[in-house]
């Protein structure tokens, strides 16, 4: 394929990595304010309630798998083509749960969406590190992560409406792909790097810190996702009953992860790596706090707000960081691992908090969730001022 100058259509090509990296949180969230319904609707399947869940994240566990595979494949054969499929994977399989009536004919059409965006995830990713370098890329990974924030109100926003109206016209949200598609046909080109990375990726490779960046992106969102999953059902349990306000709180989280998320490169020029991960958790920290006292939607509205500025700051913050210390020939697969841990957490989220809540309530729950994010804080703090934290940081 003929490479195109990237200064002759910046911001159609920017515009368009935008809009397909908010397919990846429109994937998860959309449906959000519609599991309540939809576990009344399928109260009589066993298990219902924990399946339903697993409705929303179940895309998480596909990613996860797909993504690895994806980066080998888009370092050898390149990144558009399968892009492509991936866009039209994503409508097909995102809107069936508007047709079905089945929770398990649901739960496979979900892990096919979750096939489609560790495609599109790991390659959008990808393409960022081949398009951009230097403070350029610092800028658009926090405008990246902001752009999903903003696309996650719009989405969970219309989401709460469309639920209101039925459980699955949220569903229906998943075709915007096909308004991205003829986008990336257009503005999208296959970077030098894959031409030139077959020869040089069995030599390269990745500094070992890598793997705390993997694991720490995987407890991110392990403890980050009690919002979209927990978050609904704990303000049924205060009274809230409209699933419109239900979306707007989960959108107020994303809202202000997009404020911190553009902030970005603003907070790492004064901030190292390490020290922006132990603001980030410690902000999370005292919105779990508002959230585990709340008895209000104000109270829990605080709390929303504080978890997504922490949170907003800490997704480019991890991305930059590993796009800063893995060589050009085996981006794609390292970008595959992360975005693998990345949805690993989400989808272990419910899985791992499920047996907690037969044990203690919600509001307890993100009580021992802001206790360990306080501890992971102080962690980070004290890594970030020893001098092996600082040998580690670029």
């Amino acid at each position: 394929m003929k490479v195109k100058s990237i200064e002759s259509n910046k911001w159609e090509l920017k515009l368009t990595l935008l809009l397909v990296s908010s397919l990846t949180i429109m994937s998860v969230i959309t449906i959000s304010p519609a599991l309540p319904q939809m576990a009344q609707v399928f109260s009589s399947v066993e298990n219902a309630e924990f399946l339903v869940k697993l409705v929303l994240t179940l895309p998480a566990l596909l990613i996860a798998l797909f993504s690895p595979i994806t980066g080998r494949l888009i370092d050898r054969h390149g990144r558009l083509r399968i892009l492509w499929m991936a866009l039209v994977l994503y409508a097909l399989s995102g809107s069936a749960g508007y047709f079905l009536n089945n929770l398990y004919h649901i739960l496979i059409s979900r892990a096919l969406l979750g096939m489609s965006v560790g495609m599109s995830m790991t390659i959008v990713i990808t393409l960022i590190a081949d398009y951009f370098e230097g403070i350029e890329r610092q800028q658009f990974v926090g405008l990246q992560i902001a752009f999903m924030s903003l696309g996650g109100i719009l989405f969970i926003g219309l989401g709460g409406i469309l639920a209101d109206a039925g459980w699955q016209y949220p569903f229906l949200i998943y075709l915007f792909s096909l308004v991205v598609l003829p986008l990336s046909i257009r503005y999208l080109y296959e970077p030098s790097t894959t031409q030139n990375s077959a020869s040089g990726n069995a030599q390269a490779k990745a500094p070992s810190i890598i793997w705390l960046l993997f694991f720490n992106t995987m407890l991110m969102w392990v403890i980050f996702f009690l919002i979209p999953v927990q978050i609904p059902f704990h303000l049924k349990a205060i009274g809230i009953e409209k699933n419109s306000l239900i979306g707007a709180a989960i959108a107020m989280s994303t809202a202000f992860s997009a404020l911190s998320s553009f902030s970005y490169a603003k907070l790492k020029s004064r901030f190292s790596f390490l020290a922006v991960f132990s603001i980030g958790y410690l902000l999370m920290a005292a919105g779990y706090i508002c959230v585990a006292l709340s008895n209000t939607y104000m109270v829990v509205l605080v709390g929303m707000m504080l978890s997504g500025l922490g949170m907003g700051m800490m997704i480019p913050n991890t991305n930059m960081w590993v796009m800063t210390i893995v060589p050009p020939q085996i981006r794609g697969k390292e970008m595959g691992k992360l975005t693998t841990f990345w949805f690993l957490g989400q989808f272990l989220s419910p899985v791992i908090i499920f047996p907690v809540l037969q044990i203690v309530s919600i509001s307890s729950t993100f009580m021992l969730a802001s206790g360990f994010l306080f501890l992971i804080s102080v962690g980070f703090f004290v890594l970030s001022i020893s001098k092996t934290g600082k040998a580690l940081t670029p």
